[in-house]
């Protein structure tokens, strides 16, 4: 479908609502007629400027709690076997320097579903190189050749740049919409609308 309207998938791929998302986002955006651009991140930084050392819902324990009785709901309503992997939040810093060197390539999407549902689907840690390893031969990817990216200086500035870019437009948790008109939409819950505005605009 020539010229569809763009939307601005923000995601870290240590958040729990954020795999949510993009389990099913795909579907959706395709029968709305939008495109997507997934733009992995990390939240350690933006937290750090706010002064909180880990996750929200690590610092506040009933927030936490709420957090993950939902997310099990709402996999459950998807059908997806939702777990609580021991370590939370996890380390996605590889992950996600990964996962951005493959934006281009075009193999960003397969390869963070495959991290997320080795995380949340089995409990597995993504900061692991055989769980790196798993999911980049899922995106069709050679592990030995591919791995080296996280190291690469180009791939590191580029993340860099992402996050302090999501700073600058006030992105600050996952997952955020970002239509081509610059309308915010935060979490999993927001998704539906965030389509729609994309694809009519208001």
């Amino acid at each position: 479908m020539p010229n569809r309207p763009v939307l601005d998938f923000w995601y870290e791929l240590a958040s729990p609502y954020a795999c949510l998302t993009a389990l099913r986002i795909e579907k959706l955006a395709e029968e709305a007629g939008v495109a997507l651009r997934w733009r992995p991140f990390l939240l350690g930084p933006i937290f750090a400027a706010q002064g909180w050392n880990t996750s929200p819902f690590e610092l506040y324990p009933s927030k936490g709690r709420y957090m993950w009785r939902d997310t099990a709901r709402r996999a459950r309503k998807q059908g997806f076997g939702f777990v609580r992997p021991a370590e939370f939040p996890q380390n996605s810093l590889t992950a996600t320097r990964l996962a951005l060197a493959g934006r281009d390539e075009g193999w960003t999407p397969a390869f963070s579903k495959a991290l997320f549902q080795a995380q949340f689907g089995e409990g597995r840690n993504i900061a692991e190189e055989a769980v790196l390893s798993a999911a980049l031969k899922q995106a069709g990817r050679d592990p030995g050749a591919t791995l080296p990216l996280a190291r690469n200086e180009d791939v590191r500035a580029r993340l860099k740049a992402e996050i302090e870019y999501a700073k600058s437009i006030g992105i600050f948790g996952a997952p955020f919409f970002i239509t081509e008109d610059g309308e915010p939409f935060w979490g999993d819950d927001r998704l539906e609308e965030a389509l729609e505005w994309a694809r009519e605009g208001r």
